[in-house]
């Protein structure tokens, strides 16, 4: 019972600003510090949110070394964040994004083992996507304060999917495929939308 109410409470809070996160320079946080929208940048999309929540959840299903792929989604996310500062455009970033969403959905719901160096390639990519979306959207004067934020934001997302990997790990494999089969719906709905 205590688990479950860590792992409620924190994603009960976050849930007034579950909409797409792509919604204007400032995905419309309009006060505190450029940090500040940093962090919480990660948590105002569906599509951020269960994406970085997604490679917590395969990390731990999928590897021993669990903090490897999360490490990595986020250095690349602040790579990413940096492109999309410099105001470089993509005109694949959002159906890379709909992808990513597509793709960690189905190895969440498959528990899919894949060779470490693979793993990180495949949430490396998707990292730098979901970056330059962050990056373009936040204030391009505060980037030293909004990455370091953002960065923070989606270690703590990761580390919320972890756990819920952990409690998934030595239970039925049904927990797993249908929060990743949920995800993948999402992706496949998302990218039908921006394609």
């Amino acid at each position: 019972m205590k688990n479950r109410i860590w792992l409620t409470l924190p994603l009960m809070a976050l849930q007034p600003g579950l909409a797409l996160a792509h919604i204007g320079n400032d995905a419309g946080i309009h006060h505190g510090t450029a940090f500040f929208m940093g962090f919480v940048h990660p948590f105002t999309g569906l599509d951020h949110f269960a994406a970085m929540l997604a490679v917590g959840v395969w990390s731990v299903l999928a590897t021993r070394r669990v903090w490897a792929m999360p490490f990595a989604f986020a250095g690349l996310l602040l790579a990413g964040g940096l492109i999309g500062f410099a105001g470089i455009a993509l005109p694949v970033v959002e159906p890379m994004i709909a992808a990513s969403l597509l793709v960690l959905g189905l190895l969440v719901c498959g528990r899919v083992k894949m060779a470490l160096p693979w793993g990180l390639v495949v949430v490396g990519l998707f990292a730098l996507f979901h970056g330059i979306a962050h990056g373009s959207e936040l204030p391009a004067t505060q980037a030293a304060a909004a990455l370091p934020g953002m960065a923070l934001g989606t270690m703590l997302l990761h580390i919320v999917g972890m756990a819920i990997g952990a409690f998934f790990k030595h239970r039925s494999a049904w927990y797993a495929r249908a929060l990743g089969g949920g995800i993948a719906l999402l992706g496949a709905g998302y990218l039908a939308g921006v394609l």
